[in-house]
């Protein structure tokens, strides 16, 4: 799947300091285009092109889960794809597992892929997280739990305007 890549990317990346320092060395050398108050923008090659996300990390999670890796919700562009929004679970989902994110009382479906969930419909998730101040989101987690990861929006539209800008199309 060639969201792997992307993936393991976001996650080199999110080792950034919010201070906004130079990232650590990474396939496809990321290079960021600014931190947004909650959000973070970068960009790296891949096959020879540009591709653009924002990411940001939760601001809490429930309940804890031992062992569980990274989390993260993002939103990529790329040739061809745009408005890609996902969610790094930080665990694996089982086959078939659906995710939710809701921002205000709007609810967006995330089917999952391995330990990511993707929005059915992204441009619809980048409309709500424009306008939005929080996203909870809500899937299901190894041993019959629940997790619920929130999410500040705050700095969104900027960093999506930066990574539009940096790939428009």
């Amino acid at each position: 799947m060639r969201l792997r890549p992307i993936l393991s990317l976001l996650f080199a990346v999110s080792l950034i300091p919010l201070a906004g320092a130079a990232p650590p060395p990474a396939t496809g050398n990321p290079a960021p285009l600014g931190v947004f108050a909650s959000w973070t923008a970068a960009t790296y090659q891949q096959g020879g092109q540009k591709i653009c996300y924002a990411f940001t990390r939760p601001t809490g999670s429930t309940p804890e889960i031992a062992g569980r890796g990274q989390v993260l919700l993002s939103v990529t562009e790329r040739p061809g794809v745009r408005d890609e929004a996902a969610l790094t679970a930080g665990f694996p989902y089982a086959k078939g597992a659906n995710a939710t994110v809701t921002v205000g009382s709007t609810v967006l479906a995330f089917y999952t892929a391995g330990d990511a969930a993707f929005a059915r419909d992204g441009a619809a998730a980048v409309h709500a997280f424009k306008i939005g101040i929080t996203a909870i989101a809500r899937s299901p987690a190894p041993g019959n739990k629940l997790v619920t990861d929130d999410f500040s929006l705050s700095g969104f539209t900027a960093a999506y305007d930066a990574i539009v800008k940096a790939c428009p199309g």
